[in-house]
């Protein structure tokens, strides 16, 4: 039921306007959550607007599949990465798009269902795979890196400079015990800090780099930009949130690269500066705090 997915959209009124135009008649959806943005783009689109939605969630796809049933076979919903969007349109027949959206990172749905093992808010399995049949979980590096990697994976993907700490309390809390759990990973985590307990929570960056590391989220987003950019029809758009600034700089860097590569221009940015949630957004949706929303057309 979609009443079981939770989730709210950031900046819908935003991504309507950047991601659709007057033509646009095929848009894919790359992370299509509970899809809020989708339902969006449907009622606000002609009656000619087709759908892509891709998701890796089963859950989000049966959530989307309930609220998008209303417009029938013009949404065509793909379990998968969307780094794979390309093979996915050409099996529906779309060799070009006129929207593409991306929105980054874990969704409400995910951040407040415990066995999913994303927050340290409950005690659950330290899990944290977007995809529930992905190969590894984050207690599995967790238990198998060793103090450097992981201690590197802290610093690369958390920017948390107590990474080499954090590492070894780790490793010594392991010795002892497996850890399998979200608090007792949080709890090592904190005692690593020496207890301190700000607005922050000690454990948060290394709960992020781990999300980061068990789902590959960099690398796959580094690699989708290219493929979502070539498939983009003249006019197209390509918008992209982001929720922290690993995820930003690199949307941040291919949209300038596109922009500026080759003797003519192909891009042109619509967001010179990324787009944030105001003031009052970030009141009624306080995880819409760290949104940064880029958008790129094709000419």
């Amino acid at each position: 039921m979609t009443t079981t997915f939770r989730h709210i959209s950031v900046l819908p009124t935003e991504v309507l306007g950047l991601l659709m135009t007057p033509t646009s008649q095929r848009v894919i959806d790359g992370t299509i959550g509970g899809a809020g943005h989708a339902q969006s783009v449907m009622v606000a689109g002609t009656s000619d607007v087709q759908l892509l939605g891709i998701d890796v969630d089963p859950a989000a796809l049966a959530a989307a599949a309930e609220r998008l049933d209303q417009f029938g076979a013009r949404v065509h919903l793909v379990r998968g990465n969307y780094a794979d969007m390309v093979q996915f349109a050409h099996r529906i027949g779309w060799d070009t798009v006129d929207g593409i959206l991306l929105d980054l990172g874990v969704s409400s749905h995910q951040l407040d269902t415990p066995e999913r093992g994303f927050s340290f808010q409950n005690d659950a399995p330290l899990d944290m795979r977007l995809d529930p049949d992905g190969p590894k979980t984050a207690a599995d590096l967790v238990n198998t890196l060793d103090e450097r990697k992981l201690a590197d994976l802290i610093f690369l993907y958390g920017e948390d400079r107590a990474s080499r700490r954090i590492a070894r309390f780790i490793v010594d809390a392991r010795r002892v015990k497996p850890i399998h759990t979200t608090l007792a990973l949080a709890d090592i985590v904190t005692r690593a800090m020496g207890g301190r307990h700000g607005p922050i929570h000690p454990a948060t960056r290394t709960f992020q780099a781990l999300r980061i590391a068990v789902n590959q989220e960099l690398s796959v987003l580094e690699a989708v930009i290219p493929q979502a950019l070539a498939l983009l029809a003249p006019g197209g758009r390509l918008v992209i949130m982001s929720f922290h600034s690993l995820e930003d700089r690199i949307v941040k860097l291919a949209f300038r690269t596109a922009t500026l590569s080759g003797d003519r221009k192909f891009f042109h940015t619509l967001t010179p500066k990324p787009i944030e949630a105001t003031v009052s957004e970030q009141r009624q949706n306080p995880r819409s705090r760290s949104v940064r929303l880029r958008a790129i057309a094709r000419l």
